[in-house]
């Protein structure tokens, strides 16, 4: 009875209470009813009716009504964000013709019943607020973006070709201004604000967007990339303070009262610069760990950020440039700005700036381009737009002494707007400058700049590519790309791919290939961790004398893109660092037999269903995710290096146990002809019997030095105590799984190996 205790005590309670809940609701309706027949009320209403009428209501309640806004804005962003992305353009186009899709122009001119649904007029100011939040929170980050200290030492020419761009653009966005004011203003508009404000939205450039184009063309790592990233530096600087100084004129009134504002800015820039930037490095510089951020700093950080917002909004130039301001003057160590941005660039650029895109785009009504000539208008807009910007940055960038290719690519990056010309239209629009027409006009300009900009650098290049004469008579250089993630994984790989082109380096070409995971639109430090990075690998091509091209990049899937830059750049042998073995001990275990064993199935069967070498990538087993990953997608010859302690290579041991291995032959001889090495080649299976193509790989070895190679057949045992005095195991990736298979133990205790697929 004892054990039975407790369950006999809880039954009770719940049987108890339950009669009395039952009870005093039975009253309860009892005096509901008696009222409605004492006063005339109105009958009850079936329960489905009254299941019905609250879930309309609930439907239609505010906070229902902006999660299914939510749901719906980042939905239609990712889809046309992915759509761009996959030809060829920065996700930032798809995700504002997301907004323009989703605002009156389309959803809400064809299905207008929906578009009141999904986005009623109530509803309209929650996302204004909330994406005023994500704009502050992003131009924070914009502002964590510039690096102070790369604009000063590429400023000379940069300032020359920002500013001439910046005057160009911005002459013509007065005289465009000029001819539109009376028709396309509202009557209490005044000339001056509107010109001045034409002037800046013409002039703009997108800094994170052309930020995150030449990463993805790889022109970061030039001269040329530092001279663009901090010409659209000093371009944004340079263009937010003359915003500032209209939006001051605006608010004040006239030139004079806008001194007093202006006035008040200088101070609280000196003020940031002074006194809030020291006191933020004091605080960042007492952070123990360099891999986390204590949530008091965090607080103190977030702090600063909203009172300088709210100080540039008190004082009359937008709450937008102080969000700004806050970012320049974080601390500059790259490491707490990334470990800082990874808490706010989540949140603010995939959930709330979306929100801002939308919330553009159900402003922006292109049904009232209605006329031909209000089209016209509007191509003359976008023409000034593009030979102002363009042109007047290629000119600028000649003149200070590059090359006609160097000028026209930084001309073409210069015209990208982007969301920054967003954002300054929406501040024209909240303060009545700019009419729904000219923002309608000023959108597509916008849009139309940014989506020309890859197209053009493609141009660019092909028309300025050089053409090899003798392409066909001179020997094809072997290019190899080495992707490393670690300064020390770097060495061990540098070295190991210099022994396949040592003595051949002049017909070889050698790019090591670092990537680091991140946003694409943060860039910040990237220049500082790149030096890093290299500096350990630039000392072991130096002792090897050995020479290479740097390659970084930050990547949003470090494995897809290493196999993407290998296939681009038509690589002949792609050299990656072993990441990890899958535990063959889990319940994969039957699984990854199972597929072992596929690889071994007859030919005419797997043609069936693809070739043995599509069959053989996809069964990657037992190697991690990211290896398989870039494997399966490359579509050259892959090294897989297992580092136990490699020093030296002087004994290289090669089993062949498939078929398939006629290519490591090839390897084989490329080692033999560029290092002094000891070649010891196990044929069980008597493959250099039986292929011609493998037969004439091993007498090229014999001729370099026969004395230095060895062929053993399936008599010879191979035991740990012989693997032990080889440094380097050269195996295929079939020949690998087999040996596994046969005895996980002996591969367990190998040295070093390098795993090579076809």
């Amino acid at each position: 009875m004892k054990k039975y205790k407790n369950l006999i005590f809880y039954t009770l309670v719940l049987v108890i209470f339950s009669l009395l809940l039952y009870g005093i609701i039975h009253m309860g309706r009892m005096e509901l009813e008696l009222k409605q027949n004492v006063y005339g009320l109105a009958s009850k209403t079936s329960a489905w009716t009254d299941f019905v009428h609250h879930l309309k209501e609930d439907i239609a309640a505010p906070v229902a009504v902006l999660l299914l806004q939510i749901v719906i804005i980042l939905l239609a962003v990712r889809i046309f964000g992915w759509i761009c992305q996959k030809i060829g353009q920065p996700t930032v186009i798809g995700e504002i013709f997301a907004g323009i899709v989703l605002g009156p122009s389309l959803l809400g001119y064809y299905f207008p019943g929906v578009s009141q649904f999904l986005f009623p007029e109530s509803s309209l100011d929650t996302i204004r607020f909330l994406s005023n939040i994500g704009l502050i929170l992003f131009m924070f980050i914009v502002g964590m973006e510039l690096n102070l200290r790369t604009i000063k030492n590429k400023a000379n020419d940069a300032v020359i070709i920002s500013h001439t761009s910046i005057a160009v653009a911005f002459i013509l966005g007065v005289t465009v201004a000029y001819f539109l004011f009376g028709s396309f203003t509202h009557q209490t508009t005044y000339f001056l604000p509107f010109a001045l404000f034409m002037g800046i939205a013409m002039s703009i450039a997108a800094f994170p967007v052309m930020a995150r184009i030449i990463h993805e063309k790889g022109i970061n790592k030039t001269p040329l990339g530092a001279t663009i990233i901090t010409c659209a530096a000093i371009d944004d600087i340079t263009a937010w303070c003359l915003l500032a100084a209209v939006i001051a004129i605006v608010k004040a009134g006239s030139v004079t009262s806008a001194l007093f504002v202006i006035m008040m800015a200088v101070l609280y820039v000196i003020l940031m610069f002074r006194v809030v930037r020291p006191f933020l490095k004091r605080i960042a510089d007492m952070q123990t760990s360099n891999r986390t951020i204590s949530k008091s700093v965090i607080g103190v950080f977030f702090m600063v950020l909203f009172l300088s917002s709210y100080a540039t909004e008190v004082i009359g130039i937008h709450a937008l440039f102080g969000a700004f301001l806050a970012g320049v003057i974080m601390p500059s160590n790259y490491n707490f700005r990334n470990l800082f941005t990874e808490k706010i660039e989540d949140v603010a650029l995939v959930l709330l700036l979306p929100l801002f895109f939308v919330y553009t785009g159900l402003r922006t009504q292109i049904g009232l381009l209605n006329e031909p000539y209000l089209w016209i208008i509007c191509g003359g807009i976008i023409f000034l737009a593009v030979a102002g910007k363009s042109l007047s940055s290629a000119l600028a960038a000649r003149f200070v002494g590059n090359t006609w290719k160097d000028s026209f690519t930084i001309g073409a990056l210069m015209n990208t707007r982007g969301l920054m010309e967003l954002v300054v239209l929406n501040i024209g629009l909240d303060l009545g400058i700019l009419t729904p027409e000219i923002f309608a006009m000023m959108v597509v300009m916008a849009l139309v700049t940014t989506f020309m900009t890859s197209p053009l650098l493609s141009l660019i290049d092909k028309v300025f590519k050089k053409k090899q004469i003798a392409e066909a008579q001179v020997e094809r250089k072997f290019k190899i790309l080495v992707s490393f993630k670690s300064a020390r994984t770097g060495r061990k790989l540098l070295f190991l791919a210099n022994s396949f082109i040592r003595k051949k380096q002049a017909n070889s070409e050698l790019t090591m290939l670092h990537l680091s995971e991140g946003n694409l639109l943060y860039q910040y430090g990237v220049e500082e961790e790149a030096e890093e990075v290299f500096d350990s690998v630039k000392e072991e091509a130096h002792s090897l004398q050995q020479s290479f091209t740097p390659m970084f990049k930050v990547v949003g899937d470090i494995s897809s893109n290493v196999a993407k830059i290998a296939n681009k750049g038509d690589y002949d042998f792609l050299l990656i660092g072993f990441k990890g073995f899958v535990d063959s001990n889990n319940v994969l275990e039957r699984f990854l037999g199972f597929s072992n064993k596929l690889l071994h199935t007859p030919n005419y069967l797997l043609m069936k269903f693809g070739s043995r070498k599509k069959w053989s990538r996809m069964l990657l087993a037992p190697l991690d995710e990211n290896t398989r990953t870039i494997v399966s997608k490359s579509d050259m010859p892959v090294g897989i290096f297992i580092d136990k302690g490699l020093i030296s290579m002087r004994n290289i041991f090669v089993p062949i146990l498939d078929e398939d291995d006629i290519f490591v032959g090839g390897f084989m001889e490329r080692l033999a002809q560029n290092s002094y090495v000891r070649i010891t080649l196990w044929d069980p299976i008597g493959l250099a019997d039986n292929s011609l193509e493998f037969v004439k790989s091993v007498k090229a070895i014999k001729s370099v030095n026969p004395y230095l190679f060895q062929l053993w057949n399936n008599n010879i045992p191979v035991d740990s105590d012989i693997l032990n005095k080889q440094d380097l195991i050269l195996i295929s990736l079939n020949s690998w799984i087999e040996l596994d298979d046969r005895n996980p133990k002996l591969m367990k205790e190998a040295p070093s190996t390098l795993i090579l697929t076809n």
